[in-house]
């Protein structure tokens, strides 16, 4: 049974009823322990009128619309609002509050001067203004440098942190000889409660409105035993579970609002100044005008833009206002002792946001639904371990009157010697270990595995979504509004005819020959790594030659070692040398892919997000997979016979399989490539950031607190990017193939990627609880384009796992041999060695292949195939046998994928997407807050009616009556 969790709320309501589930945090006093001076600051504040006072801030709602704090403007293509004019509030004659950088601006309120607070008494680990009372909601840094740019730089910042003043944003700066190295700059940023307000709605935000009075789920009699693995409860659901609605400024009284300065949280208030930041202008420059901060940071105006995590990781913080939720993170979550835990994915989405607390939660299921698969796997290959001594080929290999008296034909030309089968003895023997029955079976339990886990993931993702409140979350919210570097590029505009509003188009030639340019690229790309993989399939056939005339001696036509075979030396090595390539390409490839995604200028944030990914899956999916795909289905199928072998570019002779088949060898690629990966993945992940982090704090960590500033402490973190989720996404997807794709030649995958998972939730949670800067929260109420892209794969894989199973692996000529060709009722296996090697008259070698030794005069030699022997009519010509084996592969191919679809179907139709008890729950909620919304309207009327206000009809009172009788109908 899926563990609950509960919804979200934005605000801190009145304490709990006794007995409830959950205990929301107790409001944050209004107090601090900073000096007298400031204590009496906040005192004055709590009076009614008062710089911060509840009343105050209220009572300036009720200004006339003239003087709202923002006006703003519908977008073209979806109904959120951007902003267009900034204005600064003001009472009539009050002029501005001093120089730029050294102004507090407030709404409406007279706040004293930095100079007039006593810094001495505040901390510098502190995550308030200096006057200890209003939150620091955003950082921005930077280097007044004097170079040739620094006017230019100085002007903008000026433009732009007035007109953050201007849109209600309250500054703060810290000067340079403030900071740690004396050479940084800090502008802190708060939004007043107006700021909040006005963009709460703009981003409909919901607030609660109504404690849940929904009962939760019936209790597991199995969760005793998960005791072990769960975390305190107040870790779990830092929340309660509250019915919410989009806020409303006009609506107010409606919300649970008990406390303005805790009412919305870190991460809303991070996400909320985040959305001015990029659409505040600082200029017009060569005739464009100029906004945002991303704008600003590229061209060095600013060094960097980051909200502050709450506290240090390793302690809590001195200050008693601060929630020390990164320090509860770091000792539930981010620790590695605590990888039999499950994640506390409330408190992760509430500190970092729904986009990366979804991150999380699926990682999480994947995790645990690869525990299945890695069980089934490791019982399958006991199996094969167990049966390595009944294998009946690998006996007749290494017998040594079976083995030892078949000659095998030379495995190059010229240079190579002929060889006794039973040198292949040891690789036989462990190629049984993947190459069996179980294989089979594991094939098709992985195809129905998938459809399990693609199905209860939606499920799980439809109870985040009623959970967290993104039901009825719309992506142009957030993804589908208009990207700032699209508007400011796109001069010029047209009308949208649904909205009847002017907006910036891209133009359809410029489009054209952008796409053409994208396409050529990626063209480019892709034809590389083939070329690459070409490259290395050129090295294997090289190398194979000279490790086969080397690893031969030819008196005793032994190899140097039993294991180490020609095939497998060759193998390994080329496997490595892939990687590498891989690696290379891939760090050369991702920043061609975001350039030509710049340059393509997608117009909203989802379709950027969208086209990048699809390049650069369809890049790594060609870079990591090509190698596998060439193992599995093209070595070995086309190599000819002794005397006609083919050649690649008439100069390379095609490699040939071990007579045990190239399974083993295709395990070997996967084994290096998968692990390697996953290897360098955590390296790159944890160690370079430690040790950048490291390096640039050195002498700063020995600071003391009053010293090195939480801003500071922050500004020396790595930057975790718009594209960081991109990547571990795109890191684990990877991996899905690998254990989805080619899992029939390995059935340990599942395992090792299990093992990696566990490691991997620990490393991404540590490194981004300890390692980065807070990133910017963000919404999202489903995995994306992954989701479709997981489906892809899942399809893709039963097909890859029956070609494997019948042309990679040995099982179908076995199950011919022992149904149709079989010449013993005792032993039916027996002979199959023979049977599956043609025979070849040494004589027939044309001077190219003919090798220059024949000390023991041999007349005929061996090879893998079913072609008539040289006294046959049919001479060298396919057998019937080889024909009867073709049609049993191309049989089994299409039983196995009509059998692995049709379950796949039936279950996936079985598993609803949407859990029943959710959906009442979803209804329930929807109907209850029609009816809460309906009635708080009745009440005005009927209020607007007593006051004897014309406008209140009473048509108008019976309509919203009517209106609420029909809610409670539906």
């Amino acid at each position: 049974m899926e563990p609950r969790l509960p919804r979200a709320a934005a605000a801190p309501p009145p304490p709990r009823p006794a007995g409830s589930a959950h205990a929301w945090p107790p409001a944050r006093p209004l107090t601090h322990p900073v000096s007298h001076r400031t204590a009496a600051l906040r005192e004055a504040a709590k009076r009614p009128g008062g710089a911060w006072g509840r009343r105050g801030a209220m009572n300036r709602l009720g200004r006339k619309a003239s003087e709202t704090l923002i006006e703003m403007a519908p977008s073209a293509d979806d109904d959120i609002a951007v902003l267009t004019k900034f204005k600064l509030l003001q009472s009539e004659g009050e002029e501005s509050n001093g120089p730029l950088c050294e102004t507090l601006s407030t709404a409406g309120s007279e706040v004293p001067s930095s100079s007039e607070i006593d810094k001495r008494h505040q901390s510098k680990d502190s995550i308030f203004f200096r006057d200890g009372v209003r939150r620091i909601d955003f950082v921005l840094s930077y280097v007044d440098d004097l170079n040739k740019e620094w006017e230019k730089k100085l002007e903008r910042r000026k433009e732009f942190e007035s007109n953050l003043q201007k849109a209600g944003l309250e500054l703060e700066t810290e000067d340079k000889k403030e900071s740690e190295d004396g050479k940084i700059y800090f502008v802190k940023i708060h939004a007043p409660w107006e700021v909040l307000i006005t963009y709460a709605e703009v981003l409909n935000i919901k607030v609660p409105i109504k404690e849940n009075d929904i009962p939760s789920m019936v209790e597991n009699p199995l969760d005793c035993m998960l005791t072990p693995f769960r975390l305190p409860e107040k870790v779990m659901h830092p929340e309660p579970d509250y019915f919410t609605a989009p806020f409303s400024k006009e609506k107010q009284e409606l919300y649970l609002i008990n406390d303005e300065s805790t009412f919305f949280s870190p991460s809303m208030r991070n996400r909320i100044v985040n959305y001015i930041l990029t659409r505040c202008p600082y200029g017009t420059e060569e005739g464009k005008k100029k906004f945002g901060i991303k704008r600003l940071l590229n061209n060095g105006t600013y060094s960097a833009a980051y909200p502050l995590h709450d506290c240090q990781y390793w302690k809590k913080a001195s200050d008693p206002n601060c929630d020390n939720e990164r320090y509860t993170l770091y000792m539930e979550w981010a620790r590695f002792l605590r990888f039999y835990k499950e994640q506390p994915l409330d408190l992760i989405r509430k500190y970092y946001g729904e986009k990366i607390g979804i991150y999380f939660a699926w990682l999480g299921f994947y995790t645990e639904m690869l525990f299945l698969a890695a069980v089934v796997g490791v019982i399958c290959f006991l199996y094969g371990l167990f049966t390595m001594d009944e294998n009946m080929s690998s006996k007749e290999i290494c017998d040594p009157a079976i083995g030892g008296e078949i000659i095998m034909c030379p495995l190059c030309d010229r240079e190579c010697e002929y060889w006794r089968l039973n040198t292949t003895c040891e690789s036989s023997e462990y190629s049984h270990l993947f190459d069996n029955v179980a294989t089979l079976f594991f094939a098709i339990f992985m195809g129905i595995w998938v459809t399990l886990f693609l199905e209860f993931w939606k499920r799980r993702q439809a109870r985040l979504k009623y959970e967290w409140d993104l039901v009825d979350f719309e992506e142009e919210q957030q993804q589908l509004q208009l990207r700032p570097e699209y508007e400011a590029k796109c001069t010029q505009k047209k009308k949208n005819p649904v909205t009847q509003e002017m907006e910036p188009y891209l133009p359809l030639t410029s489009q054209a020959v952008r796409f053409c340019i994208s396409g050529t690229t990626v063209l480019f790309w892709v034809s590389l790594i083939i070329a690459s993989m070409i490259a290395v399939i050129v090295y294997r056939l090289a190398v194979y030659a000279a490790f086969a005339s080397l690893m031969e001696n030819a008196q005793t036509l032994q190899p140097i070692s039993g294991l180490l075979t020609p095939q497998l030396a060759t193998s390994v090595t080329a496997s490595c040398l892939n990687f590498v390539i891989i690696m290379i390409l891939n760090f050369i490839y991702e920043r061609i892919a975001i350039w030509i995604t710049d340059m393509e200028i997608p117009r909203t944030h989802m379709e950027y997000e969208n086209r990048l990914t699809m390049k650069m899956f369809l890049f790594q999916f060609v870079n990591y997979y090509s190698s596998c795909f060439y193992v599995a289905f093209f070595k070995g199928k086309f190599v000819g016979y002794p005397g006609a072998y083919t050649y690649m570019f008439n100069r390379w002779r095609n490699e040939e399989c071990d007579p045990a088949g190239c399974l083993i060898e295709l395990t070997t690629q996967l084994t290096i490539v998968m692990a390697g990966k996953q290897i360098w993945g955590n390296i790159q992940e944890a160690i370079v950031p430690w040790i950048c982090n490291w390096w640039g704090r050195r002498k700063a960590r020995n600071n003391p607190e009053n010293l090195y500033s939480r801003w500071e402490q922050d500004h020396d973190l790595q930057t975790f990017g718009a594209l960081g989720l991109f990547y571990e996404y795109l890191e684990m997807v990877i991996q899905f193939g690998f254990i989805t794709l080619f899992v029939a030649s390995f059935p340990l995958a599942p395992l090792l990627a299990l093992m990696n998972n566990i490691l991997e939730i620990r490393v991404d949670s540590w490194k981004l609880t300890t390692q980065y800067r807070r990133p910017v929260a963000a919404k999202a109420h489903s995995i994306g384009v992954w989701q479709e892209i997981l489906n892809g794969m899942a399809i893709l894989s039963v097909v890859t796992n029956a070609f494997i199973v019948a042309f990679t692996s040995d099982m179908i000529p076995r199950l011919v041999y022992y149904y149709a060709y079989s010449e013993s009722d005792n032993s039916p296996m027996s002979g199959y060695i023979n049977n599956s090697l043609s025979v070849f008259l040494i004589s027939d070698f044309p001077e190219r292949n003919k090798p220059k030794t024949n000390t023991e005069n041999f007349v005929i030699c061996r090879y893998r195939d079913y072609r008539y022997p040289p006294d046959h009519e049919k001479k060298y010509l396919h057998t019937m046998q080889f024909w009867h084996i073709l049609a049993a592969k191309l049989a089994f191919i299409i039983i196995m994928e009509h059998v692995v679809f049709i379950v796949k179907f039936f279950v996936a139709w079985m598993i609803p997407d949407v859990p029943a008890d959710v959906k009442a729950k979803i209804k329930r909620e929807k109907y209850l807050t029609q009816k809460i919304l309906h009635e708080y309207e009745l009440e005005k009327l009927k209020e607007r009616l007593g006051q004897g206000d014309k406008r209140a009809t009473e048509k108008e009172f019976i309509a919203t009556e009517g209106r609420m009788e029909l809610s409670r109908a539906m």
